[in-house]
Formats: structure tokens, sequence, C-alpha cells
């Protein structure tokens, strides 16, 4: 690639959900991933740090649009509202224009967080929090038409604890899936022809492989059909003379204990249980919780998962409102309550301002938030090894008043969770491995330096260097910063400014009349929801 002066107008991003940076190097470098290699031989390639946390609702958004949540407006699954309730994150609540807003014809399949599907100048089928393939999940309806046809039995995602002691089975189904996926990034392919400007396709399959199986053997099987998709997609770039990004949100590593973070707020008095009083104070007389009630039922063959996809979201909200238990917000006393977690590691401050039962002005909340810091941080296991990472919301979401107080996360081989857990420690149970903030960048393009290294790359500098490598403005509110060594040093965008462009607005006020319980289930059985 080194030498060429004309650059690309076109470009792919091949997404790649939780593959970490150390396994790519270490199997390129030992021959077992040849297209790797060849990326990294004939173009730029290096780590990519992720979001804080390193998660997928927050990190494909920020590597789509070049900003960081605060802009983006994802902090999660789940977004939080003042009454202690949540609902599911939405297409619709993205607040920056993404690159297929941007770019056009575009093609879009399979990106987590693009339910429902816009309308864009080319097509999409939307990924991670579809409900199921009974909605309608393309961009054009017709195109679902074409998927029934040709991709029988198309999924969007596994029923993750279907497989949690069938992990022979579950590294079938998980084969199963990515070759569907692939027929659909080859039937979006059929369908752009030579008419493209970007293209966008993630493989969620090795985030969701690694979480219940981290064992080498297995995972380099698994990732020669990485490799092999990998493959495909170069020659397809090659023939459309197209800059290929090849890029996961996050990066992975193995866990061997659970951290409750809500019970270490528990144990030093920021965090108050419900009392069981009314009617589950009665159950709890008689013995009655969603512990003795699950375990009855599963002596019958009834599981947990099996009653939440059967019954109505809003039936199940109710019941497990009076059944005492240990959800980080069923079961939390607001009205006693000084901070508590939601979803994965967002700490809140209960403000008297953000939340309607809040106890803490809002003068008092940096005092208060610089206290809990210290405490968590200050929580170690028997060796004295820190259990936890924590950041300040203010700090890493510095223009979004409404973002979490405090990020928490586990460090080393500990895993945060939100539960209320009686005790601050827990086994993994079926997961085996969890994200890590270090991901993959690999480009390869008619402008892009040969064997060269890409250092201190974040997820957010994807857009405005895929923008500026083929000559288009970059939005001027971006976070993230062009990745010039990425370029060939005569090459045309080594050699010419950054174009800076007013932000469009985007509509975030479509609200999305769905049922996500199969969504949840899912999740929960990923070990992201409790």
């Amino acid at each position: 690639m080194s030498g060429s002066t004309t650059p690309s107008e076109r470009a792919f991003v091949l997404g790649l959900d939780g593959v970490p940076w150390r396994l790519i190097e270490r199997w390129s470098d030992e021959g077992e991933l040849p297209n790797f290699a060849r990326l990294r031989e004939e173009g730029a390639a290096g780590p990519l740090d992720s979001t804080r946390p390193p998660t997928t609702p927050l990190a494909w958004p920020s590597i789509a649009t070049g900003v960081w949540p605060d802009k983006h407006g994802l902090y999660g699954f789940q977004n939080l509202s003042a009454e202690y309730s949540h609902e599911m994150y939405t297409s619709r609540d993205l607040a920056q224009p993404a690159l297929w807003d941007q770019l056009g014809p575009a093609h879009v399949g399979n990106v987590p967080m693009t339910y429902p599907a816009s309308e864009i100048d080319g097509t999409m089928v939307t990924g991670m929090i579809t409900p199921s393939t009974d909605r309608q999940f393309t961009q054009p309806p017709d195109l679902q038409d074409e998927i029934e046809a040709r991709i029988p039995d198309y999924e969007i995602s596994l029923d993750y604890p279907e497989y949690a002691d069938r992990l022979d089975d579950f590294q079938i189904a998980v084969d199963e899936m990515l070759a569907k996926r692939r027929q659909l990034m080859e039937l979006q392919m059929d369908r752009a022809g030579d008419d493209w400007q970007l293209f966008f396709f993630v493989y969620t399959a090795p985030d969701r492989f690694q979480h219940l199986v981290w064992d080498m053997d297995k995972l380099l099987a698994h990732y020669k059909k990485l490799d092999e998709i990998v493959g495909e997609v170069i020659d397809y770039t090659d023939e459309h003379a197209a800059d290929l990004y090849v890029v996961s949100d996050h990066g992975f590593g193995p866990i061997e204990e659970l951290v409750y973070v809500n019970s270490i707020l528990e144990n030093e008095g920021y965090l108050f249980r419900r009392e069981d009083e009314g009617t589950r104070g009665a159950l709890a007389s008689l013995g009655i919780s969603k512990d003795s009630i699950t375990g009855a039922l599963s002596r019958v063959g009834i599981t947990e998962e099996t009653l939440v996809q059967s019954l109505p979201r809003r039936l199940v909200d109710s019941v497990a409102e009076q059944i005492p238990g240990d959800h980080a917000l069923y079961d939390v006393d607001f009205d006693r309550t000084v901070a508590f977690v939601h979803d994965t590691g967002n700490l809140y401050i209960n403000d008297t301002e953000r939340f309607d039962r809040g106890i803490i002005s809002p003068s008092e909340v940096p005092q208060v938030k610089a206290d809990i810091k210290a405490a968590l941080e200050s929580a170690t296991d028997s060796d004295g090894d820190p259990l936890l990472e924590v950041f300040d919301g203010d700090e890493l979401f510095p223009t979004d008043e409404e973002s979490p107080d405090l990020v928490v996360g586990g460090r080393g081989t500990y895993e945060s969770r939100s539960a209320v857990s009686d005790s601050v420690l827990g086994d993994t149970g079926t997961y085996d491995a969890s994200h890590r903030s270090e991901g993959i960048v690999l480009c390869r393009g008619p402008s892009i330096a040969a064997d060269a290294t890409l250092r201190g790359a974040r997820v957010v500098d994807i857009a405005p260097t895929l923008l500026h490598g083929i000559g288009q403005p970059v939005p001027e509110n971006t976070d993230g910063r062009v990745l010039f060594d990425a370029f060939d040093e005569e090459a045309g965008p080594a050699q010419t400014k950054v174009e800076w462009t007013a932000v469009a607005q985007t509509d975030t006020d479509g609200e999305v009349d769905e049922d996500f319980d199969d969504v949840e289930n899912r999740l929960k059985g990923l070990g992201y929801m409790e």
C-alpha cells in the first residue's frame, strides 16, 4: 500500500466485538492468523483503548460517532429515570450523527444499539438489543424478506442461559451464528453492488463466545474463522479501492471472582435495603424470597430465565418489588440511600436535584463522591490487592450534568456486579471471562502506511480518521483525533489539514414502544444485567 498518493473514497469498518490486541499480536506472529498478519504487514495496527466502562453500548456508538458517551448519549443498556426505573436505550437515544448519517450510500449490518433501524441512504440490519426477528429489523423493509429467504432461521442473538451447562453445544451454536452473520454480510455486499461509500459490519460472536469459554485452543479455532472473514473483506475492499478498518470495541480477559459494589456501599453505610414490611414483610416472615422461589421453581424445571421470558415485563416488575431479593433498584430503600450502582458500573449519588427521593443536596455531592471513591478504592482482597478501579464521571463525561457520578469496574481478574449481595465477593458461575479496555485497530488501504504501528489510539479516533482518510469533513465537536500515523507520508490524507464541519442535529425524541423482555434475558445470560 505504501507510496500511493490517491486516497480512497470509500471505507469499510469490520467490527469484531471483544477481540483483544494481545491475542491478535500473538497468533499473527505465530502464523496462525495469516490475514491479520497481512493487515499488520501491509497497513497500520495497534491496541485500541475503549470507553470507561469498556462495554458494548458505550463503545460502538463512540466508534461510529467519534465522541464519548456524554455527547452521544448512551451510558449503558438501560437508561435510569428520576423515579429509579429503567428502560432500554435504543438508536433513538443516539444524540450524535453516526458515520452512516454522514456518508452514503452506506450499508450497516449487526451493529449494536442500532435498533430500530434508521432510514439511511443504503441498507441497515440492526444488531444487539433488537427484540427479535419477528419485529422489523431492516431498512428498507423488503430486505427482511430477502434475509428470511436466503438465510433461514437467521438470529440476532442466542439464548445464552440455555447453554450454561452445554458448552460443546454452545460452541456449535456460535459457529452457526457466525456463519449466518457472514451470509448476511455477503447479502448486503450483493445489495451494495459498486455504489457505496461506507460499509460498517460487526461480528459479535467473539464477545459472546469468550464470556463462557476462555480456553486458548477453542479460542484459536474461533479466531481462525474470524481470520477467514478478514481475508474475504480484504479482497472486497481491494476490489473497491476502499480503506479497511478492523476494530474491536474492547478487549477481553479471564475473571476469577465477582465483586458486588452495592454490597460494599451497604457495608460502608451508603446504601440501605428496603425494610421487610407490608407484603414484603409477610413474605419474608414466611421464608419467601427471590432465592427460595427460584429454587423451588428450578426443582420442577422452571428457571428464572423462563419466568422472565414467559411473563409480561410489568408483571415481573410488580412482583419483583414485593419479593425480598438482591436487585439494585427493587430492593434498595432510596429514602435512606446515599449512593447506588446501576447497569454496568454506573454509580449515582442519590441527590435531590436528580432523583425524586434524593437525600443529598447538590452542594454536598462533590464531598460525598470523593468519600465514596476513596472507600471503593480501599476495598481489597485477602492479599491486600485492590478489587476495583474507580473513575470520576465529571472527568469522563464533562459535557453532561446527567452523567454517572462515578464509574466503577473490577480490577484485574475481578468483575464488578450491581446486585445487592450478602457478601462482597462471589463465584463467577458460568462466566469465564469479561471485558478489558484494550481492543484492536488494524487499517489498510490506498493511503495507509505499510508496517506502521499505531500508539495511543482510542475508540473515538476511528470516525475522524476514517472521514479524513476518504476526504470528508469531520464534525467540529468530535472528541477523537485523526490518527495521522496511519497514513503513508506521501498520501493525500497525510499532507492535508483536517476539514471541520458543523454537527448535524439528530432526532432523539422518538419513543420506541417495544417489549424488550427477550433482550434483557439475553443480557442477563451474558452477565450484563442483574
